[in-house]
Formats: structure tokens, sequence, C-alpha cells
């Protein structure tokens, strides 16, 4: 008999072994996972969906309209099962008749389906159409709901939505030809490794299932990501001052400070050389600094919003000013950061405070009338869950609102890293971007519910007013002259609430500027890329649909139309500046001690 023949010979002895190793780790790995998923933490059922009020809003009205219309109801499920019934008598036929290939196809194009067996093969096209078959009625079923308020009727179109891309065959082993043919070709080695990489997300977050996008052993902060040299030059318990090393012989005189937003690490805008923003502006000439806020735990508890108004803001100013030797800084917020900027310069002007000689904003909402996609979130449902949550712990734990912002893109942040992590056993790319991503921070208690309850919901700052520091401030009292970006896909400081914002302020000197693509990837686009191109138009008493159909449309990054607008505020140019001064000697290097640390260093 020969070695080919036998089925228990030498040549079957190698994948006897494969198995019944792959056998002994997946029992190990069984045993992780369920010691991983004892130490689930506990949800608050407020934190986990909306509230049920919602959906029976939605049953009522939708009862209430068959009763009315009983006709409508019927043409929409005959034509749903019309649809059905046809598509699978034609599968059927085709089976009978030997001819297995996929009948045509007319769903609309999408990428969850790109491999070619969802095309090709007879069975997998078959699960495809039909779901998309589903999503069709389910959507037209939604949308045909009379009787909701608006608010509410954008709700449970979210949340439906959420429950179909859940549910696409995509997301389970059995129906993803990609997955089932990768176990195939490693004969369950792609299966194995992808429990390997579940339990590893398990047993890193508490027993939730957070997916990484991102290889967390690729980068090292400080060394291949967030490397821009520089020193920390001043630091109180609220953040760390950073002052970067300047790369020309020569800067402009007036200094510019970046205060990023707390809801992330300030690093996004120092992500690897080629995407860094701050390692941009320093090689044009710029003395800058950064604040690097601190991850706050439990004991900030009562930190507010006056406290980074007072303890951040004014503070950071008053060194700068001090360091540079200057009576003037420009300043630049980004996102939650630029909504805090816009009331601190409110402040200033009521205490005739004239430090700020402009101001830019980077996706920044002052007016919350519309909240854009982000508002689903924003209802007492899951408000109330939150200012529970706080109260409860403290401070609002990163996982919450990480995972808010990934259900926004839920295909794209949660669902496809899982496939190629856990059904493909692939490990997660090296992507600054999305390491970044997943290095979170939390929000003290009282700052939050602040923002969430006064802001947010509330709209005060663009209309009666926000009471922080002492004063009740509005965004007609903005009045230092200003530069905003907006994004136009951005899921979560939509362009159009943004523009509104600022339009709605009260400088005379307004530059809006709309960048493609989305709230990260809009800002963080350097012009050696030529990615993303931006639009500009003076008229600002438009619309905003308005605004957008008369403006120029640019090629290619925003950055360095914005730096030519801020060199013309920038003063003349001085010999450069090293970092700190006799009364704020470096401290530590760039990027510091908040940025890797939940605790004041």
């Amino acid at each position: 008999m020969t070695t080919e023949s036998s089925g228990n010979g030498e040549a079957g002895t190698p994948a006897l072994a494969n198995l019944e190793a792959n056998i002994a780790r997946i029992e190990e790995l069984s045993q992780r996972l369920v010691t991983a998923l004892s130490s689930k933490r506990s949800v608050p059922q407020a934190l986990q969906a909306p509230s049920g009020e919602l959906y029976m809003k939605a049953a009522t009205a939708y009862w209430a309209d068959m009763m009315h219309n009983p006709a409508k109801l019927i043409e929409h499920q005959v034509g749903y099962w019309g649809k059905t019934l046809k598509h699978y008598v034609e599968a059927q036929q085709a089976l009978a008749t030997g001819n297995l290939v996929a009948p045509p196809d007319e769903t609309p194009t999408d990428r969850r389906f790109s491999s070619p067996l969802w095309q090709t093969h007879p069975y997998f096209n078959f699960v495809k159409q039909q779901y998309m078959l589903n999503v069709e009625a389910i959507d037209s079923a939604v949308q045909q709901i009379e009787g909701m308020d608006p608010r509410e009727k954008q709700r449970l179109e979210y949340f439906s939505r959420q429950i179909i891309n859940l549910f696409s065959p995509t997301n389970f082993l059995g129906t993803n030809p990609e997955a089932l043919s990768r176990a195939v070709e490693t004969e369950g080695e792609s299966l194995v490794k992808g429990l390997e990489n579940l339990v590893a997300d398990l047993e890193a977050n508490e027993g939730e299932m957070v997916v990484s996008l991102a290889d967390r052993d690729a980068f090292k902060v400080g060394e291949n990501i967030a490397a821009t040299e520089g020193e920390v030059v001043w630091r109180n318990h609220m953040f760390e001052l950073i002052q970067y090393s300047p790369t020309t012989e020569e800067v402009h005189e007036t200094p510019l400070i970046i205060f990023p937003p707390w809801i992330n690490k300030f690093y996004i805008l120092d992500l690897s050389e080629r995407n860094s923003l701050i390692k941009w502006i320093v090689d044009q000439g710029y003395t800058l600094f950064v604040v690097s806020w601190v991850n706050p735990d439990a004991t900030y508890r009562d930190t507010s919003m006056t406290d980074y108004v007072e303890e951040g803001y004014l503070t950071a100013i008053r060194e700068v000013k001090a360091i540079c030797d200057v009576k003037k800084v420009n300043v630049v917020g980004y996102c939650i950061a630029g909504t805090t900027l816009a009331a601190t310069l409110g402040v200033m002007k009521k205490r005739k405070d004239r430090s700020v000689n402009s101001a830019t904003f980077f996706t920044t909402l002052t007016d919350f009338s519309d909240q854009g996609e982000v508002g689903v979130f924003l209802d007492d449902d899951f408000v109330d869950g939150i200012e529970a949550e706080v109260t409860r712990s403290g401070y609002l734990d990163s996982f919450y609102m990480s995972r808010t912002f990934s259900f926004l893109r839920s295909n794209d942040l949660i669902y496809a890293p899982a496939i190629r992590n856990y059904m493909m056993g692939e490990r997660p790319p090296a992507f600054d971007l999305l390491y970044w991503n997943g290095d979170g921070t939390n929000l003290p208690a009282k700052m939050a519910v602040e923002y969430l309850r006064g802001l947010c919901q509330q709209d005060k700052l663009a209309t009666v007013g926000f009471e922080v520091a002492g004063e009740t401030v509005t965004t007609r009292d903005v009045d230092v002259p200003l530069c905003a970006i907006a994004c136009q896909t951005d899921h979560i400081a939509a362009w159009r609430s943004s523009y509104r914002g600022i339009a709605g302020m009260g400088a005379k000197d307004k530059t809006f500027i709309l960048s493609e693509s989305g709230h990260v990837a809009g800002i963080v686009n350097p012009p050696s890329k030529k990615k993303y191109g931006h639009y500009t138009n003076p008229d600002l008493t438009l619309g905003p649909d308005e605004w957008l159909e008369a403006a120029d449309k640019h090629e290619g990054s925003w950055w360095p139309r914005w730096i030519a607008w801020l060199t013309g505020r920038s003063g003349k140019m001085i010999p450069a500046r090293e970092p700190g001064d006799e009364a704020h000697p470096p401290l530590s290097p760039a990027p510091g001690t908040y940025v890797v640390s939940s605790k004041e260093a």
C-alpha cells in the first residue's frame, strides 16, 4: 500500500496532528472565553437600547394606520410576499433543471457583498437577494409609518437600520462564503485564530465584545505615533501644555494654541509623521502649543464646564502669553473643544479680555437645533441613563462614548472588523488612525451632564445663553476673527449645524470651509495625499444648502488655505523660540504623561 493511498499512514499524520492541536487550543480558549464572559461589566439597560416607549409609539402608529388604511398594509405585504415567492420559485426551477447558476441580480451595490461568490454561487446569491428584499420591506414599512413625531421617526429609522445591519448574512459563518472558504483552505486554522482574537478582545474589555480595529502592538505613543519633538512646559490637574520644538529659523510672533477634544486624546492631530497636522503647522513657521487633557477618573466627579474654561482654556492662554511674552494668541478648538472655546470666548468678552487674536473651529457644533445623526442618542431615555451611570461611578467611561460613535458607522467600525478578526482569523491592520480611535478617554460626571443637558438638549449657547464661569454667554458673544472647518459626511458634527452656529456668531470677520469626507478624515487630510477637496463661499448669509450650491470647489487639502488665512493674523517673523522659559522649565518630553495615563502624574 502506498503512502498516498493510506488513510492512516504518514500522509494523514500531519492533518491528524493539526486537528489534535487545534482541539487542544479550542479547549483552552473555551475556558478563557468562559472566564472572560464571567467578568462582563454590568451595562445599565437604559444604555443598551432606546426606551421601549419608542417602539410602542411606532407600533401604535402602525396599527392605527392599518385600521384607517388597510389597503396600504395589504399592498405592502403582498408586494413583499410576491417578490419573495418569485425569488424562491426561480431558485427551485434552476435546481430542478440542474442549472446551478445564480439568477439575474438587480440588487443595489453593497461592499459587504464584494466577494464574487455572492454573485456567482446560487446558494449565496439566493441568501443575499433575500436579505436585500427583507431590507427593502423593512425600510418601506418604517418609511410609510404616519402619525409619529419627526424626531421619533428619525430615531425609529436609525435603530431599525441597526437591526437590519446586525442580521446581514455576512455576519454569520454559515452564510459568509469568504469565511467558509478561508476555513476550508486553512483546515479550520482561521476559525481557531478568530477565536483567539475574540477571546483576547473580551479579556481586554471586561467581557464586552469591543472589536480591535488596529494592531495594538504596531504603535507606541511617543515613538512611532505622537512623536513630534517638543516639551511639556506647564501642568496642572486638568492638562499638560506641550510646546513643540521649532523646525524653522524664524516663526510668527503670535503663538498658536490647539485645544483638542477631551473625548479622545490629542494625538489624532499628531499621528505618523506623514499625517501629522501638528508637525505640518510647526514646519510652516509657528510657535505651536497643544493642550493634552487629563483622562479623568472618579476623583474628577465634580469637574464642570467652568473648570474646563477657567483651569483649562484661560489658564493655557495665560501661560502661553507669559512664555512667549505676547499680549495675544491664536487659538483652535476641535469638536467639543471648539464648542467650549466658543463659550470661553464669550466669557472673555464679558470680562473685556482681548487675549485672543483669532479663533479656528474644527468640526464644531454650537447650534444644536439639528443634532444630526448623533441626535438619536440625545433623547431623555439615553441621557437619563447616562446621568444615572455617572452619578453612580463619578465619570462616563470611555466604553460608552466609543460604542456610541461606533454604532454611527456600525458596518465599518463593528461588523466588518469583527468578520475580519473573528471569522477570517486575521490580525487587525497597523493603522494609526484606528489605533487612536481605540484609545478613548473618560468624561467627568458633572461636565458630561452639563454638556448633554445644557448644550445638546437645551441648545442654550445658540439661544437663551449658557451659564459658565459666572457668565451667561451665547454664540453672539464670539466676535474675534474666526475660521471654521466642517466636514461634508461628518456623522458626529453635522456640517449644516456647524455652519448655522458659525453664521450666528457675532464676528464680522468669518470664514467657513467645508472639507470633503468625515469627522476625522476630513480634518486629518495632509496636502501630500491630494485626496479630499474642499468648498469655500464668503457669503454666510445664505442657508447651508444655498451656501454649498454657490460655493467654489477646490482640489486637495484645506490646510494651505487655512494657514494662509492664519498667516495674516499671526504677526511679524521673529527668531524661533525653544520650548519653555525660566519660569516654565521643560517637565517631560512630548507627548507628555497625561496622554498615556488616566491619573495626574
